[in-house]
């Protein structure tokens, strides 16, 4: 079948205001860019005119500048789901111009099939290839895309000449039954392919080709800092003693990293560590420096949903793809973040803080309880199901004013219940054999910053009882004091007493 060649505004002209659109990818990689920039002119165009102009849009996670970027800067989107990390995005969601629907990951494409958010307008779609019968090279992120072209009424393809045709192989494409029908997942080391390496999609649903020319623009991450070398080298010793302990196996476990400068933290420190062995990763996202780690052979495989590569490393992977190939394997969000799968390797879990509260609860999305940052996006699906969960923050930030260890978080996304391990720049709070005093004592003393250590213990004193002592009226103390003088320190609990 031949299909039509477009321009990204004539692809951008089929979008109607109210028009649900599902994009590729996961962070900015393989995520669709031209097409969006259109949307985001025709948007400005037609509120210009004095005519509403939103679209619905759902991702598999962040998408970049070039896509939720330019579309919040238009004010072109109604309802984002189920992850974002723009600036400008951020904005309008903080004040109610874009309903965001934060949800886990792992679970996004399938509450789509359920039918928990209506029909499928248009996918955009990036590719490496495309074949007349309909089968798609992807290009470096998967994301949900597989269910949303399969639901889409109609598509876009974003043809990039960026991309090596030789990506083809290292996606494993599926979409799961949905209940009742649902078997196992047939996915038992992180090497394990279970789908197709292309994905399959109508071509009588292709309305249009856009041709691109560009790689992801993901920038690369700055050297870590003190504290994240701190951060860091915690949790490999962390890490270490477990393994010379004994509670890990001595072939070791798949990791799961999050994303950014203590990540990339980690990630460097294990590929030092002489103790611990050569691993594999089922996480995700892989940045620039498991690419490091594979050439090393520190680590053998890499399974994750997302290549967020620099574009320098995104070259070098493009120029060495023989050697790649069967290093790396790309999946849907369902399956990268898949509960039954995480549980079943054993993966072990390393996640960021916004902030950890002294008996274990984590506060990942919220600045200061209201305000969101990015979103939940994977933690939750591999900290409830992990060998062991892991989450680090600094110790403290802006200087000190603000302690990312508090008495209560003011906004709960994974509680005590899934929390096994904090880590700060100040050390290590092992809480899986504690109850809650004990939690509390061992976070503050070995997590919490020292200007902090004794605001934190008058707080825990305060407790009239019960097994975890709050002290409902003073449990957001130094988030009050933060927002009336700008300084957790000047936090006051013998007033409570």
């Amino acid at each position: 079948m031949a299909f039509n060649r477009i321009t990204a505004a004539e692809a951008a002209d089929m979008i109607k205001d109210g028009d649900t659109v599902g994009f590729s990818g996961f962070t900015a990689p393989g995520a669709p860019k031209f097409v969006p920039e259109e949307i985001a002119a025709k948007a400005v165009r037609e509120h210009e005119a004095g005519r509403p102009f939103k679209i619905n849009l759902f991702t598999g996670a962040s998408t970049s500048e070039h896509a939720d970027g330019a579309l919040a800067r238009a004010n072109a989107i109604n309802m984002r789901a189920p992850y974002q990390n723009v600036p400008d995005l951020r904005k309008r969601i903080n004040c109610h111009d874009v309903h965001y629907c934060d949800r886990h990951l792992s679970e996004m494409a399938q509450e789509f099939r359920y039918g928990f958010y209506g029909k499928m307008d248009f996918a955009i779609i990036e590719a490496a290839d495309i074949t007349p019968d309909g089968e798609i090279i992807l290009g470096c992120g998967l994301g949900n895309i597989p269910t949303y072209a399969s639901m889409a009424d109609k598509i876009i393809i974003e043809l990039n000449a960026k991309l090596p045709k030789s990506l083809h192989g290292m996606h494993d494409v599926v979409i799961l039954q949905d209940p009742p029908y649902r078997r196992e997942i047939g996915i038992y080391t992180p090497s394990d392919r279970i789908g197709s390496p292309v994905l399959k999609v109508d071509p009588s649903k292709i309305v249009g080709i856009v041709e691109t020319d560009s790689y992801d623009c993901v920038k690369p991450f700055t050297e870590p800092d003190d504290t994240s070398k701190l951060i860091g080298s915690n949790v490999v010793r962390f890490l270490v003693g477990e393994y010379q302990a004994g509670r890990l196996p001595k072939e070791f476990l798949p990791l799961q990293s999050g994303v950014g400068n203590v990540a990339n933290a980690v990630l460097y420190d294990l590929g030092e560590s002489t103790v611990l062995p050569k691993f594999q990763m089922y996480t995700e996202v892989i940045q620039d420096a498991v690419v490091e780690l594979l050439k090393k052979g520190k680590c053998t495989f890499a399974s994750t949903c997302s290549m967020t590569f620099s574009d320098k490393t995104e070259e070098e992977v493009f120029a060495n793809m023989d050697f790649f190939r069967d290093k790396i394997v790309m999946r849907p969000a369902e399956i990268s973040n898949n509960p039954e799968v995480i549980r079943r390797l054993g993966v072990i879990a390393m996640n960021t803080a916004l902030e950890a509260d002294i008996f274990g609860g984590v506060n990942s999305t919220h600045v200061l309880g209201t305000k969101m940052m990015n979103g939940i996006g994977g933690s939750g699906d591999f900290t409830r199901n992990a060998y062991i969960s892991i989450f680090s923050c600094p110790s403290v930030t802006k200087g000190g004013l603000i302690s990312n260890i508090v008495p209560m978080v003011a906004h709960a996304d994974h509680s005590e219940h899934s929390v096994d391990v904090v880590v700060t720049d100040q050390g290590i709070a092992d809480l899986r054999h504690l109850d809650p005093v004990q939690r509390a004592q061992v976070i503050i003393e070995n997590c919490a910053h020292p200007d902090y250590r004794p605001l934190l213990l008058d707080y825990l004193h305060l407790g009239k009882g019960g097994q975890t002592p709050h002290s409902l009226q003073a449990a957001f103390e130094f988030h009050n004091a933060f927002n009336n003088t700008g300084d957790m320190r000047n936090a006051d609990f013998a007033k409570y007493k």
